[in-house]
């Protein structure tokens, strides 16, 4: 259990730390105990506890400055509290969450569903044989949407190709047809541009670019479902892009045109 969240007091002694380390120097007790919801009195006895504990130190009258001790403390608990956070919202709550799905079957509610994704988006078949589970909220027929819940395990999915062609910005050059841009692009799931001269370059082999739009995170998210991608960018967007990738974990190769 996160110790913050243990008792009543343990959680109010945070809040008044955290209080204090905004407010300092100069604390006023009286706007503390309206913030955190104590009397005066019950903050002035949380601050001579702060400071015996070593998280705080008293400078002068009503004075305080947290100690490097008192912000490590900060640090530990607010993490443990983020974590806990993260349980909450992603494996309680999102295993409680109701989503969609496309039903490869007909499908009843009440009834134990595989989850996968299929062209990037959720599909639900009858069973429990998948790694990932659900239970089915709606009547559907194949090919219909079904509602989903009580998720459980892990989609098997391998993130998809990403390939990110580079091409000169109209100042250094004329924006000209690529016949190895031509073909990764016929067999790209997904294909988005990053600058005009992108947009021109793909036309002019052949392809209409499906986003031209956030093109990094875009390319992250269709990758991350399984997709193909093929990125055509200028350099001078391009490494919005790869960063984009990066933060999100995914391998990806860059060609220049």
């Amino acid at each position: 259990m996160v110790d913050v969240l243990d008792n009543k007091r343990s959680a109010t002694k945070f809040r008044v730390l955290v209080e204090i380390a905004e407010r300092q120097p100069a604390v006023n007790q009286g706007e503390i105990a309206d913030a955190v919801g104590v009397t005066s009195q019950a903050v002035s006895e949380y601050i001579r506890e702060l400071v015996d504990n070593g998280f705080v130190e008293k400078e002068a009258r009503s004075r305080y400055r947290v100690t490097k001790r008192g912000v490590d403390w900060l640090f530990r608990q607010a993490s443990d509290v983020r974590r806990f956070a993260d349980h909450v919202t992603e494996d309680v709550l999102g295993s409680m969450q109701e989503d969609a799905a496309f039903a490869t079957a007909d499908i009843e509610a009440g009834e134990t569903v595989s989850l996968s994704i299929r062209e990037g988006l959720l599909h639900a078949s009858p069973g429990d044989d998948g790694p990932a589970t659900g239970i089915a909220t709606t009547d559907a027929g194949a090919g219909a949407v079904v509602g989903v819940t009580g998720f459980t395990g892990v989609i098997d999915l391998e993130p998809g190709t990403v390939t990110v062609f580079q091409v000169s910005p109209i100042r250094s050059a004329e924006p000209g047809e690529s016949t190895a841009l031509a073909s990764a692009a016929a067999a790209a799931d997904v294909v988005v541009a990053a600058g005009v001269e992108a947009v021109a370059v793909l036309e002019a082999s052949g392809h209409d670019p499906d986003v031209t739009f956030a093109a990094g995170e875009v390319a992250a998210d269709a990758a991350g479902r399984g997709l193909d991608v093929v990125v055509v960018a200028t350099t001078d967007l391009a490494g919005r892009v790869t960063d984009a990738l990066r933060d999100s974990g995914l391998a990806y190769e860059v060609d220049d045109l």
